[in-house]
């Protein structure tokens, strides 16, 4: 009997010490990451060389960031997933089938082979993907203001996790079915939009206050969800292109309450690698 006591007493304190460090295990530790990509014409070969294969590489980089977050826990508190998002969807042969298998879902009863697959998906997948987009040559664009208004928050937020979205785009925002200006702000910005509206000078930051100019935002509060946007790419006609760029995101981000965000140029993916890790580790200050 008192052995019996005993080894319920023993139990409970294993069963207490184990709920305690997964409650004291921050919730920053459960990863959420989701891709935003933009398949429209920036990744033709023709128009930007390079660019696709840079965003193959980033994607790589973030992978790399997830696995090592995820090897570096305990199988038992695993609470940790990655998926890949498209807007509108590519008009490209198993797009579903590819985008299903770029889901992955890291928990207690994970095996080794998921660790290995994973790995290989992300290299194979994204790649099928880019490369049929290209093949195809009939670039549907990137609705990535109508994702926003209608699917960041149920696609993209989990509760009881870090969430994290990376969106690889040129820094320009256009769709033509979401085409929209209401009092100065818009749902698009594109090198001859932003020439309109005179955002060539160092004094542009004066003339979007004036003007009243940005992204429409939504009321919305993302302050659970941490964003990376990947690949800006300027126009180098406009040496204020990249300023004008980064203050409609960074405008935006702020307005829908953005938890923290990082604005990259296109870059080589091996300079990119150090700030990709530094962000998912969770170093990065806002």
């Amino acid at each position: 009997m008192k052995q019996t006591f005993l080894n319920l007493l023993l139990s409970l304190f294993i069963t207490a010490a184990f709920a305690k460090e997964a409650n004291a295990q921050s919730v920053q530790q459960n990863l959420n990451i989701s891709f935003l990509l933009d398949l429209s014409d920036r990744i033709d070969p023709k128009k930007n060389p390079g660019i696709y294969q840079r965003d193959l590489q980033y994607i790589k980089s973030v992978q790399r960031a997830f696995i090592n977050h995820v090897k570096g826990k305990k199988m038992l508190l695993l609470k940790d997933q990655m998926q890949v998002f498209f807007n509108p969807l590519p008009n490209i042969p198993n797009i579903n089938e590819l985008s299903e298998q770029l889901k992955v879902d890291f928990n207690p009863k994970t095996s080794k082979k998921d660790f290995l697959n994973i790995e290989k998906v992300y290299t194979d997948n994204p790649a099928k993907i880019y490369q049929r987009a290209i093949k195809d040559g009939n670039y549907v664009g990137s609705d990535i203001w109508k994702f926003f208004k209608n699917n960041v928050r149920e696609y993209c937020i989990k509760p009881q996790h870090r969430n994290i979205l990376v969106i690889l785009t040129d820094g320009y925002m256009y769709y033509k079915d979401s085409k929209i200006e209401e009092a100065g702000k818009s749902s698009y910005i594109t090198p001859q939009f932003l020439n309109l509206k005179k955002l060539t000078t160092a004094s542009y930051q004066s003339i979007m206050k004036q003007k009243n100019l940005g992204f429409i935002p939504f009321p919305y509060n993302l302050k659970d969800l941490e964003i990376v946007v990947l690949g800006i790419n300027p126009s180098i006609k406009n040496p204020y292109e990249e300023d004008v760029i980064k203050q409609y995101w960074a405008d935006w981000f702020k307005a829908m309450k953005v938890k923290k965000f990082e604005l990259r140029i296109t870059d080589l993916p091996s300079s990119l690698e150090p700030v990709i890790n530094n962000f998912i580790q969770g170093s990065h200050k806002p």
